[in-house]
């Protein structure tokens, strides 16, 4: 491709518009643009890199046995509906009817499409296990679209459906995924992890995140720095100290006259947050709960979400306490607190002697205990883990990482296939439901968390295995024959040799050309010039290191082939992988 009819309108400012690096660098580096709040076009040079991440996709998919297939994006509501997620999704879905009324949406996902199939065309134990795949384009109607790709209404995602006939099949296949998207991952010369994470509204019991350690990341995993434990916050467990061996002491009540919060409280009567126990209040189906957990820690809504079995609660809010004039907002306490369901985080068994609200106005208990001043019945890990926690599987402790999450992989067991009433021919003879698997990577995702791993203050810096060429030939005087011959015989050879390179052909400055080839990113810069014409050596820049080399003209063509061979190479199969749990 010639640069003097590439389609790459790159730009010298990052538009107002754009918060983190990859969306800026994906602007100004002519990648894509926008259409609307969370839609965008991809450009010939995004286009490209996005291409080559689907390629990589397909290829590890087939690899595994997986076959690829294509469902449409518009679904009828019918699906959605039998398996009850039509009114679960809320707001996300985008939903429409056509002229006759019927309703359909643009589909988020595609469970129910793939059950649906399955259950009408594999009717047999001997069909068993299949694996299908599709590289679609799915809408979500975000709240706040936002940072580019990252968070789009529009995006490009494999989803992958594993169809079983016992839990070791699903086993089996959920395993060969997992080293897949290891592959994947590696392959597009990323650090990554594998975290254990909730399963949300997709469903099953065992799922695993896909997360790309960078700062632009909207997530936190938590880590071990000892062993191979990685879990995102959402679902991230902590080792219990050891219980307090304290003497129980007798109860009393205290005067605290406005002070509500943990830290007012504690500083008031000089006892650490640790030994505070918190309630809060929480509203669901017009129901009260209340949540106790130490005065240091934060509810984990996800935990709190899989206790109560829905995501419809939320904390009282100040006009909600009105109703309940029995409940004094600020002092709130579990001691006398009936008619409530209460829910305790585990640590507070091992706390004595803590600080509570009282239930009064202006006043807390201290020197409450468990099973001595009130009872508990439902205890549960309802905390939200952070970095310095005790890890739960060795003595180590857990580090916290950013991360963007760019797959996703699910046993789901019978969720769909017993609602959707989807089933097979067992080897008795019996009919039995589906054992299923769901499996997906954000592939226009990809995209940006690839570039908030690889910059600098010049541009992008791809990997060569996804970058849209892999060679740039800057020709600083391409209207002078001499150079114009060079140039030209080095990128028809390139090309010949099986190399993907791109000539800057512009009658354009030699700062001009410089900057716009750190922006675009390309791995390998061949420079020539007046330079090149008195050494008879061709300037070879790594981008990824601005690292210069001298290649003798008779030789340079072999030389910079032999070089992006190397470099193809490096990003190799676990080439790339921060240690993964398994």
């Amino acid at each position: 491709m010639r640069f003097s009819i590439l389609f790459a309108p790159t730009l010298k400012e990052s538009p107002a518009e754009a918060e983190i690096i990859s969306h800026k660098l994906l602007l100004r580096a002519g990648m894509i643009r926008k259409v609307a709040a969370g839609i965008y076009s991809f450009l010939p040079l995004g286009y490209r890199t996005l291409k080559k991440i689907e390629n990589i996709i397909r290829e590890e998919m087939d690899r595994i046995g997986a076959q690829e297939m294509l469902m449409p994006a518009l679904q009828p509501a019918d699906p959605w509906k039998k398996s009850g997620r039509w009114d679960q999704y809320g707001l996300e879905m985008m939903r429409l009817k056509d002229r006759n009324g019927r309703e359909f949406a643009l589909g988020p996902t595609h469970e129910e499409l793939i059950t649906d199939l399955a259950m009408k065309e594999v009717r047999s134990y001997r069909q068993l296990p299949l694996t299908l795949y599709q590289i679609q384009v799915k809408f979500r109607d975000e709240i706040r679209p936002r940072f580019g790709l990252m968070r789009a209404r529009e995006f490009i995602m494999k989803d992958a459906y594993s169809f079983n006939a016992n839990m070791g099949d699903l086993t089996a296949s959920y395993n060969d995924m997992y080293m897949a998207y290891n592959r994947i991952f590696s392959r597009c010369g990323l650090e990554f992890r594998a975290v254990e994470a909730a399963s949300g509204l997709i469903g099953g019991k065992v799922s695993q995140e896909f997360m790309v350690l960078a700062e632009a990341g909207e997530d936190t995993i938590l880590y071990c720095g000892t062993c191979d434990y990685a879990a995102s916050q959402d679902v991230a467990t902590s080792r219990m100290e050891e219980p307090s061996t304290e003497e129980i002491k007798k109860v009393k009540v205290v005067d605290t006259p406005r002070q509500k919060s943990v830290d007012e409280v504690s500083a008031f009567l000089g006892v650490p947050a640790d030994k505070i126990i918190k309630t809060l209040i929480y509203k669901y189906d017009n129901q009260l709960i209340a949540v106790i957990m130490r005065g240091d820690r934060d509810v984990n809504e996800e935990k709190l979400a899989t206790v109560l079995g829905t995501t419809n609660f939320h904390l009282l809010t100040g006009a909600e306490w009105q109703d309940y004039p029995g409940l004094v907002q600020g002092y709130v306490g579990p001691v006398g607190l009936d008619g409530i369901r209460l829910i305790a985080d585990n640590e507070v068994s091992l706390i004595r002697n803590f600080v509570v609200g009282a239930n009064l106005e202006d006043a807390h208990m201290i020197n409450v205990n468990v099973g001595e001043d009130f009872q508990v019945e439902e205890w549960a890990d309802l905390k939200m883990v952070r970095s310095g926690d005790a890890c739960p599987r060795c003595q180590g402790t857990l580090i916290s990482a950013k991360g963007i999450e760019v797959g996703h992989i699910f046993q789901l067991g019978t969720k769909y296939s017993e609602v959707m009433g989807a089933t097979f021919i067992d080897e008795d003879g019996l009919p039995k439901p589906y054992i299923m698997g769901c499996y997906g990577i954000g592939v226009s995702r990809l995209v940006a968390a690839a570039i908030e791993q690889n910059y600098d203050e010049g541009g992008i810096i791809w990997p060569v295995s996804i970058a849209p060429y892999e060679v740039e030939v800057v020709v600083l005087n391409y209207d002078r024959d001499e150079q114009r011959e060079i140039a030209d015989r080095v990128y028809t050879e390139l090309g010949k040799m099986g190399i993907e390179a791109v000539l800057d052909d512009r009658i354009e400055s030699a700062g001009k050309k410089f900057a716009d080839a750190d922006l675009i990113g390309i791995p390998v810069q061949v420079v020539i010039g007046t330079r090149t014409l008195k050494s008879g050596n061709i300037e070879v820049k790594i981008r990824s290191s601005n690292e210069r080399k001298e290649f003798p003209l008779d030789r340079a063509v072999d030389m910079i082939v032999e070089l992006v061979k190397r470099m193809r190479a490096d990003v190799g199969v676990g080439g790339n992988s921060v240690e993964q749990a398994g």
